[in-house]
């Protein structure tokens, strides 16, 4: 399914009884078309919320998980934890999708499948495990194992965002501090300087040049700097050759080459473990993985992966070609594969590219903090000499 909205609706069914109730569907026809059926009068029906693919957080699909994992491990069926989460829920859209939930397992479809009718939320290595699970009745498990996969998964991912955006905030912040002081207070001092009418020191003049400059070019830039944001999205929206170009350019940069490709590694790893430990074929952890993966990239890999295991290649052959993976990589899925033992393996890879990645993330976090510190010191640090440099010889223009 699509995005959706949230409908809140009233009726009243074949007993005379006025019922109410919250759906989740894309249009109003459709709710009029799933009354009709059910033989229900429609009396109101108000929008709510318009929900898209990010408003489903990750979070609150982990605990969902958990929560499913504990209450099955109680005994309680599926149809019964669903009901009880949903009485508890808090959140009108969640709420909404566990009872539509609750409802098509209610009516025997298995939980695999009613999932893979919500895809904008719930990737297909939801419905997947799900139906490991419901095959070899250790549902819970496999809903304790997703959780555990995910939450470590999004754990790496928020520790390798904040080592890769708390460098560039910090620079944007000496950026702005720069561009404030030359546009707002140098000016100031220009004024007293004139009035003394006493030559500047070469330094000052040219920040003083720097500030008039960037007056006059104040608005140009802006607009010019919009402008290529404006474009840059376009292009990373629209076309696939400029997302791949941009990729491959980030995979040359020192250090965040490393953190990122960690990041994306230990997450193949992760899920094709998770796939192998439940039972799928290498084939569809494969296809599960490629769900999972956001850069462009990255899933014409995958893609190029399972075509040619599809045609009898073996997995370390078949990255053997791919500059995204690392000779270690190469090295253990052999050995995994040549023992019978790819699963460990595999869990093994996903580990050690988890441990490296948080490590760099560390170490990253760790040596820009005091780098960007003297940036901004510097580039403040100039100006401020820039501004009083003059003062010391205003006494002899006064005398």
């Amino acid at each position: 399914m699509a995005n959706c909205r949230l409908w809140h609706w009233q009726a009243m069914n074949p007993q005379g009884e006025i019922i109410m109730g919250s759906w989740l569907l894309p249009e109003r026809q459709q709710i009029m078309a799933i009354m009709a059926q059910q033989s229900l009068l429609p009396l109101s029906c108000k929008r709510g919320r318009y929900y898209r693919a990010r408003d489903w957080k990750a979070q609150q699909k982990i605990a969902l998980m958990h929560q499913l994992a504990t209450l099955l491990k109680a005994g309680l069926t599926l149809s019964v934890g669903l009901r009880l989460l949903s009485e508890g829920e808090p959140h009108a859209g969640w709420r909404a999708l566990l009872l539509a939930l609750q409802e098509e397992v209610a009516q025997g479809t298995p939980f695999s499948a009613a999932l893979a009718k919500w895809p904008m939320i719930f990737p297909p290595l939801y419905a997947a495990l799900m139906q490991v699970g419901e095959l070899t009745g250790q549902l819970d498990r496999c809903c304790s194992q997703l959780a555990s996969q995910q939450e470590r998964q999004l754990r790496l991912q928020k520790k390798v965002i904040t080592a890769l955006r708390y460098p560039g905030f910090i620079l944007l912040v000496a950026l702005a501090v720069a561009v404030g002081m030359l546009l707002l207070v140098l000016p100031e001092f220009v004024a007293i300087y004139h009035a003394f009418n006493a030559p500047l020191p070469a330094f000052t003049a040219a920040v003083l040049a720097l500030s008039a400059g960037l007056q006059r070019l104040f608005v140009p830039l802006v607009v010019a700097l919009a402008g290529l944001f404006a474009a840059w999205r376009y292009l990373r929206k629209r076309q696939p050759g400029w997302q791949r170009h941009e990729q491959r350019c980030l995979l040359r940069i020192p250090l965040l080459a490393t953190l990122w490709r960690g990041s994306l590694l230990s997450q193949i790893f992760t899920t094709l473990t998770l796939t192998q430990q439940a039972g799928l074929p290498l084939l569809q952890g494969l296809q599960a993985v490629e769900q999972t993966l956001t850069p462009l990239l990255w899933r014409e890999t995958v893609q190029q992966l399972q075509q040619r295991i599809a045609n009898g290649t073996q997995l370390h052959q078949a990255i053997a070609d791919s500059a995204l993976f690392t000779p270690l990589c190469r090295q253990l899925i052999k050995v995994g594969e040549e023992s019978g033992s790819l699963d460990d393996l595999l869990a093994r890879l996903a580990q050690w590219h988890e441990n490296q990645t948080h490590e760099l993330a560390d170490t990253l976090a760790a040596t820009l903090e005091p780098v960007m510190m003297i940036i901004t010191g510097a580039i403040v640090g100039t100006l401020v000499i820039a501004m009083y440099l003059p003062i010391f010889n205003l006494g002899e223009a006064i005398g």
